[in-house]
């Protein structure tokens, strides 16, 4: 008659990432349960994914530069208006906390 003894221990295979159940004290595999497969990817599929990410990646680059332009234009502007302020505006001498005293 089998002792009652420690319960099964689940592991997962490192290698081929199987379920294995082992038993700890008569050191045997009670049950195997294959890894998933991996799905089968045609070649042609294949090729038509590297040409949508190289047509994705060249869009982002186009973007990018578009981005990069109009950034310039804004910091140009941006620039223009801060310097008719600055000379709209007449000098003041800064205040300083000595001054306050």
């Amino acid at each position: 008659m089998a002792k009652k003894g420690a319960p099964p221990v689940e592991i997962t295979c490192p290698c081929c990432k199987a379920k294995l159940s082992v038993d700890p004290q008569l050191a045997v595999v009670l049950s195997h349960e294959e890894p998933p497969k991996a799905p089968n990817v045609d070649l042609d599929d294949t090729a038509r994914l590297l040409r949508e990410q190289e047509e994705r990646r060249e869009e982002k680059f186009k973007q990018s530069v578009e981005y990069e332009k109009k950034k310039e234009d804004v910091f140009d502007r941006l620039f223009e208006e801060g310097l008719k302020k600055a000379k709209e505006k007449p000098l003041e001498k800064p205040l300083r906390d000595f001054d306050l005293d």
